[in-house]
């Protein structure tokens, strides 16, 4: 087997991935911040995330998999001000911030079911994680890298040499340029660790700690909760591009401030899916739910295949257009299979290939370009769908389930059709092909296929959205 090779985001290339204990892995993503629905460019990035985990355990790694939920201390404003997200929503929604994390935790949940995205081995959230981010924070304190303003406890981004390493950034330029209302704050990319409680109001989640009831800054949990379940250092972590400069430079700053050591071997990140060239998001207000794909008739898995088609580390230009045409090409997917006979046995030069594409960096427009090949092949058709389900183990789009769906389908013809079948081999054997044309259209009204060879006339469901919403 191909060895795999990841493009890690530490020193910008690909390298051989080799874990840490031989044939297992610990994996950390960074989960959601559960105040609002999750949206498909948030999505994108969970799906990037599963073919990764899927990818691993096809190359025999065991993996234990960690996913936070960010249920406290993330602030509007990444410069550790503004409202917590948690207790704004909550005030908007008229519950408590408790009932907001739930619902949006569950719906999240959902989300990842609707995709076929396997969850983690172990949800954290961070409300159940407190003692273990102020342990966190003491050792950093201890170690001199802290200092308190009015309204918190800070890390000193100065006194780590290598501060902002994972992000390439200029800190002497961002130093110069005064870019940010330091306020108390030493330094501009100095953040919080711990937050006090505003003194003129009692939030609904905060907690005493030994410099003060408050809560935990946003970026604490990260590294407190992935030690926790994976040790030091752990084999990887993820998330989407967009936390590069911030919240993973944080995690990696605090991290090592606290333990003296790194923090995960390879980071690897995910792009942004783009709409009318903005980065889709919920402060843009154009962001898009999986609900909203079901109102428009959109299954959640022919979003996995349209995201399949482009490489994780690209933008991926999201269109109304586009995506229906990745539903149809799903749906076209689907009736090749169905007209197979049987799956038999894989095809080893096809599994060769497949593999290949996913050792280099998970290729996954590479892997879709190889199924079609080999639908388009003159190999053996007993094998092609046995290969194809092979590949699907990583792919996810759930193939042998949904063939067996429609199959099940040609078995229990509506009685319209089977009134037409019927009268349809009856033109054939008077040679009426003028009939036979005409009933194969009507068939075909009613979302089935008519397929002719030398076994006769065969029937199969044209695969439609409302065969599986």
């Amino acid at each position: 087997m191909s060895s795999l090779h990841l493009y890690n985001t530490l020193n910008r290339k690909k390298q051989e991935f080799i874990p840490i204990k031989k044939n297992k892995v610990g994996l950390y993503t960074c989960g959601p911040t559960v105040y609002n629905f999750a949206h498909i460019g948030n999505l994108r990035t969970y799906l990037f995330e599963d073919i990764l985990k899927r990818v691993l355990t096809y190359f025999d790694f065991t993996v234990e998999h960690v996913m936070n939920i960010t249920d406290v201390g993330h602030l509007t404003d990444d410069a550790d001000s503004g409202d917590d997200k948690m207790e704004k929503a909550a005030r908007k929604e008229q519950k408590n911030a408790w009932e907001i994390a739930d619902f949006y935790t569950q719906s999240f949940k959902k989300d990842l079911a609707s995709l076929n995205i396997i969850e983690p081995a172990i949800w954290c959230k961070a409300t159940d994680y407190i003692p273990e981010q102020i342990a966190v924070i003491k050792k950093i304190e201890a170690n001199g890298f802290t200092y308190q303003t009015d309204d918190g406890i800070y890390f000193d981004t100065s006194k780590l040499d290598d501060y902002g390493e994972l992000a390439q950034l200029d800190i002497k330029g961002l130093q110069a340029g005064h870019r940010i209302e330091l306020g108390q704050k030493k330094n501009p990319t100095d953040f919080a660790l711990w937050k006090f409680s505003p003194s003129n109001e009692k939030r609904q989640m905060e907690w005493p700690s030994p410099w003060g009831i408050g809560f935990p800054g946003w970026h604490i949990e990260c590294s407190a909760m992935s030690t926790h379940f994976l040790g030091l250092p752990f084999d990887i972590h993820c998330g989407g591009i967009d936390l590069i400069p911030v919240h993973h430079t944080n995690e990696i700053a605090q991290t090592k401030a606290a333990e003296h050591k790194s923090m995960a071997n390879f980071w690897l990140h995910s792009e942004f899916l783009v709409i009318n060239e903005a980065r889709m998001g919920k402060s843009a207000n154009n962001f898009i739910t999986i609900s909203k794909l079901k109102e428009k008739n959109i299954l959640p898995l022919a979003y996995r295949y349209f995201v399949l088609g482009t490489h994780y580390r690209q933008k991926l230009n999201f269109s109304w257009e586009a995506l229906l045409q990745a539903q149809q090409g799903l749906f076209n997917l689907y009736e090749q299979l169905e007209n197979l006979p049987p799956p038999t046995k894989p095809l080893s030069e096809y599994e060769e290939n497949f593999q290949k594409a996913l050792a280099d960096d998970l290729n996954t427009p590479q892997v879709l370009a190889i199924v079609w090949n080999l639908i388009k092949s003159k190999a053996d058709p007993s094998t092609i769908a046995a290969t194809i389900f092979k590949f699907d183990e990583v792919l996810g789009l759930k193939l042998p389930e949904t063939i067996l769906h429609l199959q099940q389908k040609n078995n229990h013809l509506p009685p319209e059709v089977e009134t037409l079948a019927v009268q349809r081999v009856q033109s054939r054997e008077n040679k009426n092909w003028q009939l036979s044309d005409t009933l194969r259209k009507k068939i075909e009204t009613y979302e089935y296929r008519v397929i002719d060879n030398s076994e006769g006339q065969k029937i199969i469901k044209i695969p439609t959205y409302s065969d599986f919403a």
